[in-house]
């Protein structure tokens, strides 16, 4: 059987949008104008001259996973039904108003045309949020094929001064979602259980890591991609590194969230955190293993010292 090549699974190919002195992009906004004046071909048919592989064998193993180009448009379908709340629901952990469509994405069950494809046919602020998180991504993979080193190094250099502590017992508190603060404390219980965390959350977590902790980025990023069933490298290396501040378009380092604030804006009832940690309010609960206004000072000094 002859090998034939196929394009990425990315609506523009990495390296396809450039600056107007031929580099990429390293602030999102300028990129995103780019890439829609680029633009994309628009999704084709499947190809019906492929040759499978037959797999004989009596002890593959039972699977209820539903999985494949099916399942995906299915899923896509139904989502798109409620693609206009995007912007309303999109931090709300505690409520099923995700997409959740980064693991076909991520195993290539859909392609990022077809859903822009869908897209354009529907008007209003969500659709055009979802669309530029799909530009996110490939923002994201533009990035990592331009500099390799970003998947666990800095885009800012000057960060490779930055003071961190090793992992210890606080790092496997975090990743065990013992530290005390409820609203990491879930996030990480529901990676751990379903493989899946919510947007909000990981950024949230990711915070948390770095920022109250003082723990290098690149250890919760490979705590991520360890865990993550969409684990992506190019969009989880590059947004660890937008919370550590440390790489394209990157938030501001000086902006630490607040644990309760967090909970109290986009957990408001409690539900998300009651959810994946049942034992709050009880001796079984752990106290906070730091303190957050404490934290957040001495993040500070450590970002002052390398500016």
């Amino acid at each position: 059987m002859s090998a034939r090549q196929y394009r990425p699974p990315y609506a523009v190919a990495p390296g396809r949008v450039l600056t107007q002195q031929g580099s990429s992009y390293r602030v999102f906004t300028p990129y995103f104008r780019a890439w829609l004046e680029h633009g994309w071909r628009q999704p084709v048919d499947a190809p019906t001259d492929v040759e499978w592989v037959e797999a004989k064998g009596d002890r593959l193993p039972s699977s209820k996973v539903v999985a494949g180009e099916g399942p995906a448009r299915e899923q896509w379908a139904a989502y798109l039904d409620e693609v206009a709340e995007y912007g309303a629901v999109r931090d709300r952990p505690d409520l099923d108003a995700t997409s959740r469509m980064s693991v076909p994405l991520k195993y290539g069950e859909i392609h990022p045309r077809t859903m822009l494809a869908d897209l354009a046919a529907k008007r209003g602020a969500g659709a055009e949020g979802y669309r530029r998180e799909l530009a996110w991504r490939e923002f994201c993979a533009d990035l990592l094929a331009g500099h390799p080193d970003a998947a666990w190094k800095p885009l800012r250099p000057e960060f490779d001064k930055m003071e961190y502590d090793e992992p210890g017992e606080a790092f496997d508190a975090w990743c065990h979602g013992m530290t005390g603060y409820p609203i990491v404390d879930a996030g990480m219980r529901e990676l751990g259980a379903t493989g899946f965390m919510h947007n909000r959350m990981r950024m949230v977590v990711a915070s948390f890591l770095v920022k109250d902790l003082h723990v290098h980025w690149k250890f919760g990023a490979r705590w991520f991609m360890q865990h993550l069933v969409d684990g992506d490298l190019a969009s989880n290396s590059l947004n660890w590194q937008w919370v550590a501040g440390c790489g394209a378009d990157a938030s501001p380092y000086f902006r630490v969230f607040n644990p309760a604030t967090q909970a109290k804006k986009f957990d408001p009832d409690g539900v998300y955190q009651r959810r994946w940690v049942p034992e709050l309010g009880t001796s079984d609960y752990p106290e906070p293993i730091v303190d957050h206004a404490e934290a957040r000072l001495e993040a500070l000094r450590r970002y002052d010292a390398i500016r």
